[in-house]
């Protein structure tokens, strides 16, 4: 062999892949600012990062009538709520499904509104808080609660949203 001629050495590096999540978005709500379809599955993946199955998720984002018919059948409460989320264990959903969450624009405007946080980063937080129930976690139990607010602050921060829990206590 020539000495100019070098061999080359193939090394096949196997590929990370993690299984794959959809998210179905549906804006069944009449309000403006409601965030891109988009930014909805961004922030409803970064909930979901790391799972080692499958993964399917509806976010209905609704109007304030239809919230608060969810809310009055589902948890016998009046009013519209920011979001309901719906555990495909409660639900005849497909395999893979997680559930499904509805957001209330209007609520989620007026309490951005009423706390002084960007409304983006209010939507991110409620469609995180949203999935993160569909996974099993909670927030009854004070302890529980602790852990929930601390894994939603971790993916916010890798998304460079603030602590939704920090600014609320300022």
């Amino acid at each position: 062999m020539p000495m100019n001629v070098m061999k080359r050495r193939t090394t096949f590096h196997a590929q990370r892949t993690e299984p794959a999540v959809t998210v179905h978005v549906q804006i069944a709500s009449r309000a403006a600012d409601i965030p891109a379809a988009r930014h909805i599955r961004r922030w409803a993946r970064a909930a979901l990062a790391g799972r080692r199955s499958q993964a399917e998720v509806t976010v209905r984002v609704v109007g304030e009538n239809e919230g608060r018919q969810l809310n009055k059948r589902w948890r016998n409460r009046p009013q519209a709520t920011n979001v309901l989320s719906f555990p495909a264990a409660h639900l005849a959903l497909s395999p893979g499904a997680l559930g499904d969450i509805a957001v209330c624009a209007a609520v989620v405007k007026r309490e951005a509104k009423s706390m002084g946080k960007p409304l983006a980063a209010h939507w991110a937080h409620l469609i995180i808080h949203g999935v993160l129930h569909l996974t099993g976690h909670d927030h009854v139990r004070r302890r529980d609660a602790v852990a929930m607010e601390a894994l939603e602050a971790r993916i916010l921060a890798r998304l460079g949203i603030p602590d939704p829990y920090l600014v609320e206590k300022t």
